[in-house]
């Protein structure tokens, strides 16, 4: 390991250390005030709730990959026949958070939307918890998107992408050009401009605090599960944080993204540990061009991800468009569902 790589992971630790630091009083406090036994209280969900069963949303199936073995879950709309749009979500999500999309281009696309390795109904890789951090490396999850459109009988896709599927999209297009028709990604930057972005904007480097906190052991696992997944609830309907519509998030949609990490036998680090493995495993070739044609959706209330962040895309990305949503949240396709189809859907038939 290289001086500069042993000093920044020094200072990454440290960072993650205050941060955990700050948490761990967080989480003391809020203990004491609404009891231990709240705290580490959460439900099992056995069932699917019912909004993930809803039949116009398209066909539960199940693929298994071939390199990993895993057994990967996907929910399907439109007729086999059709081009592939395949939908990746992000953190912490699941094929659900793209119910809005699976509806809408059903009739002209076969539109795909998997649960992501370890997430929901698709298998984790052993070992669960902490220690299976190198098993979400970047090279995993593109390897998992080139065997799944293979698995689905397709040799290429439209490719559409937010948040964590959005860094996996992003990669997987500058590896695999031939694979990617098109490429449309929803609030998360080209990581060329994000690590630029991060040394330049101390304002972009305070919003991301959790990807810092997220390189600890256990603690954000802890975090993650209390008070019965209340960080669902943050994420999605706080006034930071989340959709800017009250009615985007329903108390079943919510349900349902609690299921995905509380259902039997998930690995509830998995989602967690996809940062730990970017932050020690970056990308090689983070700086890469894409040469697809590709839409970028940004809703302009991030609290996570700041508007500035689209800026310089277009040196990545020779055949660029960008699409900036007023008052939408980070969670945009949730948000404002109707004005992203409809941006998507305009873009589509150019």
């Amino acid at each position: 390991m290289s001086l500069a790589r042993m000093i920044r992971s020094a200072m990454g630790w440290l960072v993650a250390s205050f941060y955990g630091s700050i948490m761990l009083v967080t989480m003391t406090l809020s203990a004491i005030r609404r009891g231990p036994r709240a705290f580490f209280g959460y439900k099992v969900r056995q069932d699917r709730p019912k909004c993930l069963d809803d039949p116009d949303l398209g066909t539960h199936g199940y693929v298994r990959l071939e390199s990993s073995g895993l057994r990967f879950h996907y929910v399907a709309a439109g007729e086999r026949d059709k081009p592939l749009m395949l939908c990746l979500h992000g953190f912490p999500e699941c094929w659900y958070s793209w119910r809005h999309q699976l509806k809408e281009f059903r009739n002209s696309y076969r539109v795909v939307a998997p649960d992501l390795r370890g997430y929901g109904e698709t298998e984790s890789p052993q070992p669960f918890g902490y220690r299976g951090w190198p098993n979400f490396s970047l090279s995993h999850l593109t390897n998992d998107v080139r065997e799944l459109i293979e698995a689905l009988g397709y040799s290429s896709c439209t490719l559409v992408a937010h948040d964590w599927g959005g860094i996996v999209a992003w990669n997987f297009a500058m590896d695999h050009p031939d694979l990617v028709d098109k490429l449309i990604v929803m609030n998360i930057p080209h990581l060329g401009v994000f690590m630029k972005y991060m040394t330049t904007h101390f304002s972009q480097f305070r919003r991301s605090w959790y990807m810092f906190l997220f390189q600890l052991p256990w603690l954000p696992e802890i975090v993650f599960k209390s008070f019965d997944f209340q960080m669902l609830h943050g994420v999605f309907r706080s006034k930071q944080m989340g959709c800017r519509r009250r009615e985007a998030i329903t108390d079943e949609d919510l349900e349902g993204f609690k299921y995905t990490f509380a259902r039997p036998g998930v690995n509830t680090s998995a989602g967690i540990n996809y940062y730990r493995a970017l932050m020690r495993l970056p990308p090689r070739n983070y700086k890469g061009t894409v040469t697809c044609p590709t839409l970028m959706i940004w809703g302009d209330q991030d609290g996570a991800l700041e508007v500035g962040l689209t800026e310089g895309t277009d040196k990545f990305v020779p055949d660029f468009t960008l699409k900036v949503v007023p008052g939408a949240s980070h969670w945009v396709q949730q948000d404002q569902p109707e004005v992203v189809i409809g941006i998507m859907r305009d873009w589509l038939k150019e």
